[in-house]
């Protein structure tokens, strides 16, 4: 009895093994963000989306998953050929999305590389319309450019190009030289501008301070010369208020007038004066102060020039000072007035 159920055990457990591997073949787990080609016989039957997916054993042939993400590819320098025949080194970096699995399967052999050599050429194409430095400076639109072709190009293999980065554009060594030397030419350019500016702005700002300072100098002299005018104003309304209000004796102003003569002689270039016609009215006043008896002066010839030598030292005469010299006028002119002469006297 045992020998004849070894085989029908065998068989059953051929027939479980062979059940459990059609399970296995048939179902498929599809991840997240992923999709797998299925064909049937050789022909392309559908695509399987992320989840449990039931096909065929053994029928159908299932294909490796394709991403479904956003990709990026980082590809070697190339050398490219700008207008002005200069060789540079440029690498890019790109980005792009399968959209369609069915395409980028079965559209293109290898969309990588087809990717690869499709953004090599197409860079060839537009930096070699550029000079360098339209090419160093110009990284935007080249990645717009090259993004335009490369999304109208791949849109059949079922591909979307999102951006396209230029990482470095390396240009010959000599060129980088020269490049530097000019920058270095700027620099030092900028530099001498800056301090010339400097310069001129300090000395603009000195003569603004001197210019400043001179006009506040000025309104001060103003201000102070007229209030020193003033001063003088006012000293002299007083004076001539003082006089008229306490109505002075004739005489006393006669000899006042003579005690300010000699301050006329006291200059070191003055050698001759003219006499005014007023000094025979002043001599006449002192006469009459100084004694009832005394001979009046007689008038001397107005505009009368007298010769005055150096002043000396003043000595004290009755209330007041007198001069030697003022006296010696005063004698000459006496004098010539009892001889009747009214010339100039040496």
């Amino acid at each position: 009895m045992s020998v004849e159920m070894e085989p029908l055990l065998i068989v059953a457990l051929v027939i479980v093994l062979f059940t459990v591997a059609v399970l296995l073949k048939a179902v498929r787990i599809v991840p997240q963000a992923r999709a797998r080609n299925v064909e049937r016989l050789g022909r392309y039957q559908r695509t399987l989306t992320p989840g449990l997916n039931v096909v065929v054993p053994f029928v159908d042939r299932v294909y490796p998953a394709i991403d479904l993400r956003e990709q990026v590819v980082s590809f070697p320098p190339r050398p490219v050929i700008t207008e002005d025949n200069l060789v540079v080194e440029i690498d890019t970096v790109l980005y792009f999305q399968v959209t369609d699995p069915r395409s980028a399967a079965y559209e293109i052999a290898s969309y990588l590389q087809a990717v690869e050599q499709l953004t090599v050429t197409t860079l060839r194409n537009v930096v070699g319309s550029m000079d360098l430095e339209e090419t160093l400076t110009s990284r935007d639109e080249i990645n717009s450019r090259l993004r335009e072709v490369l999304d109208e190009a791949t849109g059949k293999w079922g591909l979307r190009v999102n951006r396209v980065e230029i990482k470095a554009v390396d240009p010959p060594k000599s060129i980088k030289d020269a490049m530097e030397k000019q920058m270095r030419a700027e620099r030092d350019k900028r530099a001498s501008i800056l301090t010339a500016e400097g310069a001129r702005a300090s000395q603009i700002l000195t003569a603004e301070g001197d210019k400043q300072g001179a006009i506040l100098r000025a309104e001060g002299e103003r201000a102070a010369a007229i209030l020193r005018a003033e001063g003088q104003a006012r000293s002299i309304d007083q004076v001539f208020t003082a006089v008229h209000r306490n109505d002075l004796d004739p005489k006393v102003l006669a000899y006042q007038y003579l005690q300010t003569l000699p301050e006329l002689a006291r200059g070191q270039g003055n050698t001759f004066w003219v006499i005014p016609s007023e000094v025979t009215s002043a001599l006449s006043g002192i006469a009459q102060a100084f004694g009832p008896g005394a001979p009046a002066a007689r008038p001397a010839q107005a505009g009368a020039e007298v010769a005055v030598p150096e002043p000396d030292v003043t000595r004290p005469v009755g209330n007041g000072w007198a001069h030697p010299a003022g006296e010696r006028r005063v004698a000459d002119h006496s004098e010539a007035g009892k001889g009747g002469g009214g010339g100039p006297v040496e």
